[in-house]
């Protein structure tokens, strides 16, 4: 817990009481008037992400004198005393699975992970082990941040299980706060970046392009995403043609396209190409009507395409400022090997 204070605030005391809590102390100046109880808090306590203090609060564990407050927005005084009781970290739902990972980078505050295909990113509806969530507890043992929800801790953002590449892990609240804020903001105004690689059929008319179609759950299957003319949730692809296959006088068969996310909505870089009309190669939810064009190739590439049954998609690159220093932090993951295959036999059509 950080024990600087703003001028005018009186520093943190921490201590512990008989039932093992942390207690954090701030007392309220003329600045804080009028201003919602979270945001005090979050201004005061450089340790805690908004999003915990809220949750804090919500469960009791915030009183102003001898008054339990359990309302975020409560509007606090001049010269108030607010204690924060931090309860003892509850064992997350999920259990430590010795899963193979690939780390790119790790320090004491974030991992970058290289993720296959194949592993969910968290625990869920038929996936209750043998998730990222699961490998993480394991290796990171009690450092893992806990403001994601007890089955997704440290995850401030995902890709689907058949997706591969970058992921980016928070293992204190320090780090989960400045992360999310970063994902939230999607690169529009700081340094966040993330870029895809994948593989579609066919080819748009031009080289590149925005999509920006609104999406939401599908009212006829609710495991699928839906474009909606009105409503849903705001979402923005940016995506450049980076190859295209086929035969000199023929038709193009396939592209490689490097997409780039200004809002990160569930499945929608596979949607948004798919409604375009270039769905994602292997993509049997968005293209499956596709599967006919296995047939006019020649084999290896017709096998290839037969036993690629996963979409064509890979996190490639992922840039962010690292939450504590500010710095710069980039990496970039190769192509997986049957992606890479697959590229390969396209190159020769």
């Amino acid at each position: 817990m950080n024990d600087k204070s703003p001028e005018g605030a009186s520093p943190l005391t921490n201590s512990v009481n008989t039932n093992e809590q942390q207690h954090a102390e701030v007392q309220t100046g003329p600045e804080d008037t009028g201003r919602r109880l979270d945001a005090v808090l979050a201004a005061h306590l450089d340790d805690f992400s908004r999003n915990r203090l809220q949750a804090l609060i919500r469960a009791g564990q915030v009183n102003i004198g001898p008054r339990t407050v359990m309302e975020p927005k409560y509007r606090v005084c001049d010269g108030d005393t607010i204690t924060l009781l931090v309860p003892e970290p509850e064992e997350a739902e999920p259990q430590p699975e010795d899963i193979p990972l690939t780390i790119v980078y790790e320090d004491d505050d974030l991992i970058v992970i290289d993720k296959p295909a194949g592993l969910v990113v968290h625990p869920g509806a038929g996936n209750p082990t043998g998730t990222l969530v699961n490998a993480l507890i394991h290796h990171c043992g009690s450092s893992l941040s806990g403001i994601g929800g007890v089955k997704r801790p440290g995850i401030v953002h995902r890709i689907d299980k058949d997706t591969t590449g970058l992921l980016v892990v928070a293992k204190n609240d320090l780090a989960h706060q400045g992360l999310a804020a970063q994902f939230a903001d999607h690169g529009r105004t700081g340094p966040l970046e993330r870029a895809y690689k994948a593989l579609v059929w066919g080819a748009p008319s031009v080289l590149k392009g925005t999509i920006e179609a609104n999406l939401a759950r599908s009212t006829t299957n609710r495991q699928k995403i839906a474009v909606l003319k009105t409503g849903g949730r705001h979402a923005i692809t940016h995506w450049q043609v980076k190859e295209r296959f086929g035969a000199q006088d023929e038709p193009v068969v396939a592209s490689l396209i490097e997409c780039r996310l200004e809002t990160g909505r569930t499945h929608q870089i596979r949607v948004h190409m798919a409604h375009i009309g270039n769905p994602l190669i292997g993509d049997m939810d968005y293209g499956s009507g596709f599967k006919t064009k296995y047939n006019k190739f020649q084999d290896p590439l017709k096998t290839q395409l037969a036993e690629f049954t996963r979409q064509a998609l890979h996190a490639g690159l992922l840039a962010f400022a690292h939450p504590r220093t500010q710095e710069l932090m980039k990496f970039e993951s190769e192509l997986p090997a049957d992606f890479a295959s697959l590229l390969q036999s396209l190159q020769k059509i």
